[in-house]
């Protein structure tokens, strides 16, 4: 064999290896076997819980015909997020995490089997909704500080990042899924069973959990519950980076995140597309949503995902401003593609630098300041933005988040700079970056 022959032998074998190292690269996460039961548990879970979403928004406007109605019962369900998520987070930061999480989903189990009992028995009524999802808001409260910060038990501190990715391409790959079976379902049998199903799939992540061998000890606290809050709160403060991550999350949660509560209105009056439309809606959103976790789960180091973080929530609004004036019910599903992707983009980078950046004995605290903002703001947005296309109507109520999503971009975007540097000395403290300059927020700007 020559060497010309020898080298092209050489650059074969290479072509052939580098998909497999990238795919390796890309779920290296799931080397961990408590985070492989845990992938599969909640990717199963997760699909009926999308799918209880989606049947429940439409019980609630088939019963009611109402914008406004449907606005509260998100508001119902999320605020319960806002008030006792800084409880939640110091109960993370005090128990064992592993427990916690799974008893929360114990709960959320049997809230949703009383729904669905509720509804296939015909006794349903919309405050029997309400009160169910204000109790599952509750239960948010722990759950989301609690799996959340139960990753880097999972994984430890190598993998967190990539483990925040997979999850999110769970959660949204179960996006795709749940609502298309549920758009199916919902014409086909009704609402009840899809509640049935998401009580029954709780049953793969608990025992998921029941099989783990993790380590997740309490943390003792010699100060009083309070004190411990108040701590979590000054951190949060006290540090620019992580303060103008969770107001941009915020403002995301409050002014855009109220088109997915309103999709029954633009999936039946603007769109005809009814249940079944609503589903196709909801999964367009959750494809697009999938893929932007995936394109942070291929990603190796934290470099560049401040600009990350300014190019897609400009992105997401002026896709929700242009899908808010489509009345074309295919170029809708279409728009509604780099919506869901540059949403979820924004927020999981969010997650990954927050979680990069915060001392692991403030983790749970910190992270339901995260659920207070990504899920507690949303509940205003729900409630502001029933009323306001009460008003105004559905599609000027979206563009108008689509606008000041925009405005917040450019806001981040000014100030990226300046956190940079912060930043990037919180990744070094926290022994994440190591110094190495692959591990900056934003290289260009720590150099100026």
């Amino acid at each position: 064999m020559t060497e010309e022959q020898k080298t092209a032998t050489v650059e074969d074998e290479v072509r052939k290896e580098a998909p497999r190292a990238r795919l390796a690269t890309t779920l290296r996460a799931l080397r961990h076997r408590n985070f492989q039961l845990f992938f599969g548990g909640q990717l199963i879970s997760l699909t009926g819980t999308w799918m209880q979403s989606v049947a429940q928004a439409w019980l609630v406007y088939s019963m009611t015909k109402s914008p406004l109605l449907l606005g509260s019962v998100g508001f119902a369900s999320q605020i319960p997020v806002f008030l006792v998520a800084p409880f939640g987070g110091i109960t993370v930061d005090r128990t064992n995490r592993h427990r916690l999480v799974i008893a929360t989903q114990i709960c959320s189990m049997i809230l949703a089997g009383i729904l669905a009992w509720l509804t296939l028995s015909g006794r349903v009524q919309v405050w029997h909704i309400f009160l169910l999802a204000a109790l599952l808001g509750v239960v948010n409260a722990f759950d989301i500080p609690g799996r959340q910060a139960f990753l880097i038990d999972m994984v430890g501190k190598e993998d967190l990042m990539n483990a925040i990715a997979l999850n999110s391409s769970m959660f949204n790959g179960a996006r795709v899924v749940g609502p298309a079976v549920a758009g199916i379902l919902v014409a086909k049998i009704g609402e009840g069973w899809c509640f049935a199903a998401n009580s029954i799939s709780y049953i793969a992540v608990i025992i998921g959990l029941l099989l783990m061998h993790v380590q997740s000890p309490p943390r003792v606290s010699n100060r009083s519950p309070i004190e411990d809050i108040v701590e979590g709160f000054r951190w949060v403060n006290q540090t620019k980076v992580i303060r103008a991550l969770l107001l941009l999350i915020g403002l995301i949660s409050l002014v855009g995140m109220p088109y997915t509560v309103l999709m029954p209105v633009f999936a039946d009056k603007i769109l005809h597309g009814g249940a079944q439309g609503l589903g196709i809606l909801m999964g367009a959103t959750g494809v697009g949503a999938l893929l932007g976790a995936l394109t942070l789960a291929a990603k190796t180091g934290v470099k560049g995902l401040g600009r990350w973080i300014v190019i897609t929530c400009a992105t997401f609004g002026v896709s929700l401003f242009c899908f808010a004036f489509s009345t074309s019910f295919w170029l809708s599903a279409l728009l509604l593609l780099p919506a869901g992707y540059s949403m979820m983009l924004q927020m999981a980078c969010s997650n990954t630098l927050i979680q990069t950046m915060v001392p692991d004995q403030l983790r749970g605290r910190v992270m339901s300041v995260y659920s207070m903002m990504f899920m507690g703001m949303a509940p205003f947005g729900a409630f502001f933005g029933g009323a306001m296309a009460h008003r105004i109507g559905a599609p000027i109520t979206v563009a108008v988040g689509g606008i000041v999503s925009v405005l917040g971009a450019i806001w981040f975007g000014r100030a990226l700079p300046e956190l940079s540097i912060e930043a990037h000395r919180l990744i070094i403290a926290q022994g994440l970056a190591g110094g190495e300059p692959e591990q900056e927020l934003n290289a260009q700007a720590v150099e100026d």
